[in-house]
C-alpha cells in the first residue's frame, strides 16, 4: 500500500473514485452530490487550501480523503476539515480508511495545521482521535443536518480550545447539501 498527496494529475481519476464508492454505498444521487463537490474543490480551492490524500495498491486507487482550510473570524489558529473519505467498494473493513486518515493527520502535522474537524460518524471517525464538539467549541460555516457528527482534535500539545469567531470553509464546501 502506497500513501501520497496530490491531485494535479489524476484530478478526474479522483472525481470519478468519490463519485462511484458514494454511488455504490448511498445511491446514485448522494454520488454525484460528492463526485460534484469534489470536481469544485479540486478546480477551484487554492493550492494552499486543499490538501489530497491517496491509498494505492499496486497503483490502483483504493482510498482517497480531501482536506480544505476552514477559518474563524477571530482566530489565528490554521485549521483544516477533513472531507470527504472514501475507501474502494470491494476494499472496505480491511483498514485502509484509517490508515489513510492517519497518513493524513501526519500531513496535517507536517504543515503545521493547529486544529482538524470533520463532519461524519463519531464511531469511525473516533478511532482516529477526533471527538465530538459543539459549535461553542467550533462554529460550523452551516446548519449541521446530523449535530452529533461535528467533531474536532487539536495536532497540538494543549487540549482543543474553543475556535474564536464565525466560520468560513472554501467555496466548494459552501454548500447546505453537504452539511
Amino acid at each position: 500500500m502506497e500513501f501520497s498527496t496530490g491531485h494535479k494529475d489524476h484530478q478526474a481519476e479522483i472525481v470519478a473514485f468519490f463519485a462511484s464508492v458514494f454511488s455504490a454505498s448511498e445511491g446514485p444521487g448522494e454520488g454525484a452530490l460528492i463526485g460534484e463537490f469534489v470536481a469544485d474543490l479540486l478546480a477551484t480551492t487554492p493550492a494552499e487550501d486543499v490538501l489530497v490524500c491517496t491509498a494505492r495498491d499496486e497503483n490502483a486507487l483504493v482510498g482517497c480523503l480531501c482536506w480544505s482550510r476552514i477559518r474563524f473570524a477571530e482566530d489565528t489558529r490554521m485549521v483544516f476539515i477533513l472531507s470527504p473519505v472514501a475507501v474502494h467498494s470491494e476494499r472496505q473493513k480491511e483498514g485502509i480508511g484509517q490508515r489513510l486518515i492517519g497518513f493524513g493527520l501526519d500531513q496535517m502535522r507536517l504543515q503545521k495545521v493547529d486544529v482538524v474537524l470533520t463532519y461524519g460518524d463519531p464511531a469511525y471517525y473516533g478511532k482516529s482521535g477526533f471527538l465530538p464538539i459543539t459549535s461553542e467549541v467550533a462554529q460550523p460555516p452551516l446548519p449541521l443536518s446530523y449535530p452529533h457528527g461535528w467533531l474536532g482534535q487539536s495536532l497540538k500539545e494543549e487540549a482543543l480550545a474553543p475556535l474564536q469567531g464565525q466560520s468560513r470553509c472554501v467555496a466548494a464546501l459552501n454548500n447546505p447539501n453537504l452539511w
